[in-house]
């Protein structure tokens, strides 16, 4: 195949994904983001087993590792008996299998950002995309970029190339990044739950490049109809809900001062029929987005990412490769979308009947072999076997 002018839009984890492994290939490669200069959003999350493999690939591994925290169980309690209804442990897998690692969305953008600089990519701020056409990209100001021979839509759920945005689901969740305090695991994500209306959970996230204090990810479900009433009341009212929940979280909730130190995220359910469209093929949450509750945005894309460069690297025409690339995800993603749509309302509903089942049949078969070991698989992204499929193992 000829060397190829790819334009990216969006510079999140897909992007620089796509990015840094598309220029190894030789590919000249352009990454278009609206901010003025690129950076996370988002506060924690869980890099699987499947999504440190791809970060290998692209040369970021060891420098990702040597920030996060690893992970090695998620468990869950719900109030007010305080029995275990969550608990996943990567180990079930096997003695020597690999574990998550807790990160800060920082700090995985900027060993991103810094292998896509590092492979040569460029890189072209304050251009807020609206639209691809004829291998174009049009932007909000009404200018258009020079013609190339892909484009990449890495612009998340929101995408405006991606067709109408997805429906948010009914909860969101509010997320801060705080220092590590308290007395909780520093292996382990761990939550509480009141029924699936009230979650809280802490993880460890390690640090920001540069810095030596460790971090926790604190978050608290919210519904989005519930979110004007929550800036309204004062924010001791809502800490002291917390606390009723989970005493032990109160050195956390001392460095929250106010609303603003909350981000409040929304989830959506959708993917796409098709990742290739006319103008430019989907990747990530473009393509296919669904709720946190299995921790696999973002290695899904990153998955994305490698399946993508494996297509073009293996493909002789640009039509074939891109059929190569639906081929290569198409299956993976079904499963966990599917797992996704299913496990959801466990966790976040008004549902009590969800949360009985959850409780008190899903939680005690989980224990029972094979169980625990398929749970743990599911978690660690390799329900599928993706790394298999795109000839990463």
């Amino acid at each position: 195949m000829k060397r190829l002018d790819i334009a990216i839009a969006g510079c999140g984890v897909a992007g620089l994904a796509c990015a840094a492994l598309l220029r190894r290939l030789g590919a000249n490669v352009v990454l278009f983001d609206k901010l003025d200069a690129p950076r996370p959003l988002g506060s924690g999350i869980i890099l699987q087993p499947v999504g440190l493999r791809a970060l290998d690939d692209i040369g970021a591994g060891d420098a990702i590792r040597a920030l996060g925290a690893p992970i090695e169980r998620l468990s869950g309690r719900a109030s007010p008996r305080g029995n275990v209804v969550l608990d996943v442990r990567y180990a079930a897998r096997g003695k020597d299998a690999p574990c998550g690692l807790g990160v800060h969305r920082g700090a995985l953008f900027q060993v991103l950002y810094d292998a896509a600089l590092a492979a040569g990519a460029t890189i072209e701020n304050d251009r807020d995309v609206v639209e691809a056409r004829d291998g174009r990209l049009i932007f909000a100001d009404g200018s258009s970029s020079a013609a190339f021979d892909l484009i990449v839509d890495a612009l998340g759920m929101r995408s405006p190339l991606s067709g109408a945005p997805p429906k948010p689901l009914p909860f969101g969740a509010l997320w801060a990044s705080l220092d590590w305090a308290g007395p909780f695991d520093e292996a382990a994500l761990q939550q509480r739950y009141v029924q699936a209306r009230k979650m809280v959970g802490v993880m460890p996230i390690g640090r920001l490049k540069g810095e030596t204090r460790k971090q926790a990810a604190f978050f608290w479900s919210l519904k989005h109809a519930d979110r004007a009433a929550w800036l309204a009341a004062p924010i001791e009212k809502w800490k002291a809900d917390v606390l009723s929940l989970w005493p032990e979280t109160e050195p956390l909730l001392a460095q929250i001062a106010s609303h603003e130190d909350m981000v409040f995220a929304t989830y959506a359910h959708r993917t796409r029929s098709n990742p290739v469209s006319r103008a430019c093929v989907h990747v990530g949450d473009a393509w296919h987005c669904a709720s946190p509750q299995l921790g696999q945005g973002a290695n899904m894309a990153l998955l994305d990412a490698l399946a993508l460069a494996r297509a073009l690297e293996t493909q002789g025409n640009l039509d074939a490769a891109l059929d190569e690339y639906t081929r290569l995800r198409f299956l993976h993603i079904q499963l966990y979308q599917a797992a996704s749509w299913m496990f959801t309302p466990a966790y976040q509903s008004d549902s009590d009947a969800f949360a009985f089942v959850r409780d008190w049949i899903m939680s005690p078969l989980s224990r029972l072999p094979p169980a625990p070991a398929i749970l743990a698989g599911l978690v660690a992204g390799e329900i599928g076997a993706p790394l298999r499929t795109i000839g990463r193992v």
